[in-house]
């Protein structure tokens, strides 16, 4: 296509490289414009800014790109949030661990809340804003990702005390009511780590060991010397995974150690209570 095109001529010739509703949103990004106005004005004609940024996303998201990283954001529990190439795009699925914090511990006051491996810090974030009074820690071991963390906390008003640590090497002897974690569980030799967007994103914040289960290994192992008495422990984990996990709270020690499923069905997040040692 030579000329410049209009709307509905733009979102033609994105449609016969990739997804629809992919091209609406990096055309909505390229004009700057909500949605109605590619339905209300299909005969807009685009600048040729416009058409050159519009055509140059397209390409990159044909090479496999994911549209988050192409327009900056992604939205995690009604909100937007800034990501970058440094930090893991948010998930649906990680919204399960929100609302099983929001129904353990939405009526408690003074909560202290650590969240491991923040990324974006959407987790972390969506804690702070809907747990009323809550002390929210976050931690990752990327600065990069930190700084994204960072930005999105300022820019939606949240309180979050962030700290860059491996885990839990420089927490000291902080303890916490509720540890959360949607740390990396994919198996390092796994396919899928070359294919689609899971090929752009940050391989740290996927793959974890032979089996995927180090990090989650780690986490529930030493989770114990960072959560008070009557304490809670949720983790996401891998489709396959959720027995696995529960072994691990098991040999660590926890009480009520269950398994909860997403929206697909899927045991996307195991946990367990903590009530000290016997």
């Amino acid at each position: 296509m030579s000329a410049v095109p209009d709307i509905a001529g733009a979102l033609g010739w994105a449609r016969e490289r990739i997804e629809q509703m992919d091209a609406r949103v990096l055309l909505r990004h390229a004009l700057a414009c909500p949605a109605s106005r590619l339905v209300a004005w299909p005969e807009q004609r685009l600048s040729d800014a416009e058409w050159a940024a519009f055509q140059h996303m397209v390409e990159r998201r044909v090479a496999g790109e994911p549209v988050a990283y192409l327009i900056g954001e992604r939205e995690f529990y009604g909100r937007s949030f800034s990501v970058t190439p440094a930090v893991l795009i948010p998930r649906p699925d990680t919204e399960l661990l929100v609302e099983l914090a929001l129904a353990h511990f939405s009526a408690q006051p003074r909560l202290r809340v650590l969240d491991m491996g923040t990324g974006s810090g959407a987790l972390a974030i969506t804690l702070a804003l809907e747990l009323d009074a809550a002390d929210v820690t976050a931690l990752d071991r990327s600065r990069e990702a930190l700084w994204v963390a960072m930005a999105n906390a300022a820019r939606l008003g949240a309180s979050v005390s962030f700290v860059q640590s491996d885990w839990f090497g420089s927490l000291g002897e902080e303890r916490f009511q509720l540890i959360v974690a949607n740390p990396p569980y994919i198996a390092a030799a796994d396919p899928h780590l070359e294919e689609g967007d899971l090929r752009f994103e940050p391989r740290s914040a996927l793959a974890a060991g032979a089996s995927g289960l180090d990090d989650l290994a780690e986490i529930v192992g030493r989770s114990p010397q960072h959560l008070e008495s009557g304490g809670w422990l949720f983790v996401e984990h891998g489709y396959d995974q959720a027995f696995a996990v529960r072994g691990l709270l098991a040999d660590a020690g926890f009480a009520s150690i269950a398994s909860w499923k997403d929206l697909a069905g899927i045991e996307r997040v195991s946990g367990g209570r903590w009530l000290g040692r016997g």
